[in-house]
């Protein structure tokens, strides 16, 4: 899975809480998006995002998993889920199950902001080893799935950036999204006109492990059609194939 880092070394009290979506952006009622997931050159997996309105709460979930010759190299079967207020974008649950390889490792996190904390419980299915760690977060902020759609509610201007808070497992860092520029991306799906975006990373989930960028559509929507992952040992693309209102 894609996901965010921290750009500086501001400590979680001295974050600024999470900007509110523009004004007019809505988020969709239901839809899914479908993603075929390359390694370097190979077909790799599938992915597919699902959103669905629930009240003032939107709910996200990924199902992820290897497919062919890499199940018989390195198996992967994940599952995510987020829930964010629609209003505000705070998030306010973030769940995963996770099977790579032997691992296999169960995780949730609920922020209180009630309290400033995200409390993060981790149990290894195989150890069967659990943990529970509190982080601070500030009055609002997001996760590390949820972040990919309440960016996309953000204004976007090629040469512009915005930046938010994220709670991870160890703590709660700033991401800076830098509006890079326009593409014409070609996927399964179609060809669409594209604002390249890069998260930036000092610290969190994505410290040390390369870069990525998400391609968003260049209309009011900015649905991630294309989600890049380069890391040290390859590089990972999401493309999308095609886009379900259900």
């Amino acid at each position: 899975m894609l996901a965010f880092g921290a750009v500086n070394a501001e400590t979680p009290r001295a974050l600024t809480p999470l900007r509110a979506p523009q004004t007019g952006f809505n988020f969709p009622l239901k839809r899914t998006l479908n993603y075929v997931v390359d390694w370097r050159v190979f077909p790799a997996g599938i992915a597919s995002f699902h959103q669905e309105t629930d009240g003032n709460v939107e709910r996200v979930s990924v199902t992820a998993d290897t497919t062919g010759a890499v199940n018989l190299l390195f198996r992967v079967t994940d599952r995510f889920q987020s829930t964010f207020n629609r209003g505000t974008g705070c998030s306010q649950t973030f769940s995963k199950q996770l099977v790579e390889g032997r691992r296999k490792v169960n995780s949730d996190m609920l922020f209180d902001y009630s309290r400033s904390q995200a409390v993060y419980t981790e149990k290894n299915l195989v150890s069967g080893i659990s943990q529970r760690k509190q982080v601070t977060i500030p009055a609002c902020a997001t996760d590390s799935l949820s972040a990919i759609f309440y960016a996309a509610s953000q204004p976007m201007t090629v040469g512009e950036s915005f930046q938010f808070p994220l709670a991870d497992a160890a703590k709660t860092v700033l991401v800076t999204m830098k509006v890079e520029g326009h593409d014409e991306i070609k996927t399964p799906a179609g060809t669409f006109q594209t604002i390249r975006v890069e998260p930036t990373a000092d610290a969190g989930v994505v410290k040390h492990r390369g870069n990525i960028w998400i391609w968003y559509t260049d209309d009011d929507r900015h649905i991630p059609v294309q989600m890049r992952a380069r890391l040290f040992w390859g590089t990972i693309t999401f493309r999308l194939i095609s886009i379900e209102s259900k």
